[in-house]
């Protein structure tokens, strides 16, 4: 009965890590959803009611929110990497939370409201500049929580912001089937984030009061820990040891067999080791990570170069109709690469090759290089310097998906790996560094992506 329940409260922290990965990208995912409504609320228009036209983008609104969003995704990743260490964990997490579904909460009263598009446009690029700041703490701060925990919970988290992808794809789809208005859908796509948002913040304090939870929380001596208290642990380090070698374990969970032994094991040394040297600087850190850090940047950057900047620019070929064209993109663009990007999240946490000290990782993870102009070849009518070689939309949908699930599979093997790299004191800095790595990737394919649209 107690094996039960021990393994029933691991389940749950799974859950909960799955729902926190789920909860730091579903804000933003359900945001830039309603990119129908935002250009609706900001084109001018001019002329009488018989003969109406409008300006295309007047406010260059794309442009902006792709430069107004990395911005402080970038800055407060690598901010939160040097200064974690002062403010606490729960103020970071819980209150980026809060502010996140206040924003969201005034995100969504603004529909009813009519404004000038000029006093619209400011407020939503203000909007725009906190969501992401908040967002960057959150995403850094849970990169680093999650790094203290075994490599399944990382896989579990990143499979959890593949899937907000994927309700956001879904929520897009619907409300081309439903032909919504903009405004109406738009209050759907802001109302969920605050839901999601709720639902996380009761998931992250629930987390601390699991046992399977405590046993990684547990923390690294403090100043007051005297020295004979440690070795006083550590006397049971060689039987335990002993016990690892001789165990069967079949049957047994998180806090009665062998995994529970061996983290203690490894905690009470690392509690050795850290009266003397404490946690060790970013730098030093950064140095034994860099490969990884170098391969989710190239991931990222490789997959932000594409998409969406190109990949929604191809058009059906003869498959799709023309009534049923304009669910070309929501379905085989944005909805078939969350769910591959997904499938290759989750595979990790059955499967991880090549392992981290393997050559061949950074060499896959560089050739994913090629799908830059495969999909720069498929069927764009706005093709001048190129060519449309890969017209069916099969070949497409298959480059989309091989494309979306090498994405998942390596970004998430390098977010994993990372903390595995350092010591269990310093995983939870390797984490927030990584997470700076990320968006460093996001930003450099976001801004990749405007010259290689020139090259079409």
């Amino acid at each position: 009965m107690k094996i039960k329940c021990a393994s029933e409260d691991k389940a749950l922290v799974g859950t909960i890590f799955f729902l926190l990965g789920m909860g730091t990208l579903l804000p933003w995912n359900f945001f830039i959803t309603a990119f129908d409504y935002f250009n609706e609320q900001l084109n001018t228009t001019t002329g009488n009611a018989s003969e109406t036209t409008q300006t295309s983008d007047p406010y260059m609104f794309n442009n902006m929110c792709v430069l107004i969003s990395q911005l402080p995704l970038l800055v407060f990743t690598l901010l939160n990497s040097f200064l974690y260490q002062h403010i606490p964990e729960r103020m970071r997490i819980a209150g980026s939370m809060i502010l996140i579904f206040l924003l969201f909460l005034l995100t969504a009263a603004l529909v009813k409201v009519k404004m000038e598009p000029d006093l619209f446009f400011y407020i939503t690029m203000t909007t725009i500049w906190f969501i992401n700041m908040f967002g960057a703490v959150l995403q850094g701060s849970l990169f680093g929580l999650v790094g203290k925990f075994p490599q399944t919970y990382n896989s579990l988290f990143m499979s959890g912001q593949a899937v907000a992808g994927i309700f956001s794809a879904v929520a897009m789809l619907i409300s081309k089937i439903s032909e919504t208005d903009n405004k109406s859908a738009a209050l759907g796509y802001f109302i969920t984030p605050c839901c999601a948002t709720l639902l996380t913040l009761c998931c992250y304090l629930l987390l601390p009061h699991l046992k399977s939870a405590r046993l990684y929380l547990e923390n690294l001596p403090s100043k007051e820990e005297t020295k004979q208290e440690v070795l006083e642990q550590a006397e049971s380090v060689t039987l335990m040891k002993m016990k690892l070698r001789d165990a069967d374990c079949n049957g047994e969970s998180l806090l009665t067999g062998p995994d529970r032994q061996a983290f203690h094991t490894r905690n009470v040394e690392e509690k050795l080791e850290g009266l003397c040297e404490g946690k060790s600087t970013v730098v030093a850190v950064f140095k034994k990570i860099w490969m990884m850090a170098l391969c989710v940047t190239c991931v990222f950057m490789v997959t932000l170069s594409v998409f969406p900047a190109i990949t929604v620019l191809v058009k059906p070929d003869r498959l799709f109709t023309e009534k049923w064209g304009k669910f070309f993109t929501p379905l085989c663009c944005f909805l078939v690469f969350n769910v591959m990007d997904w499938i290759g999240r989750s595979v990790t946490s059955v499967f991880q090759w090549p392992s981290k000290d393997s050559c061949l990782f950074p060499i896959f993870v560089v050739a994913r290089v090629i799908f830059i102009p495969v999909l720069m070849l498929c069927n764009i009518s706005s093709h001048v310097y190129l060519s449309s070689l890969l017209t069916h939309e099969f070949a497409y949908i298959t480059v989309m998906s091989l494309f979306a699930m090498t994405n998942g599979y390596f970004a998430c093997l390098s977010m994993s790996y990372a903390p595995r790299l350092v010591g269990y004191r310093d995983a939870e800095t390797a984490g927030a560094l990584m997470t700076f790595f990320l968006a460093l990737g996001l930003s450099l394919g976001g801004a990749l992506s405007f010259g290689l649209k020139k090259l079409l």
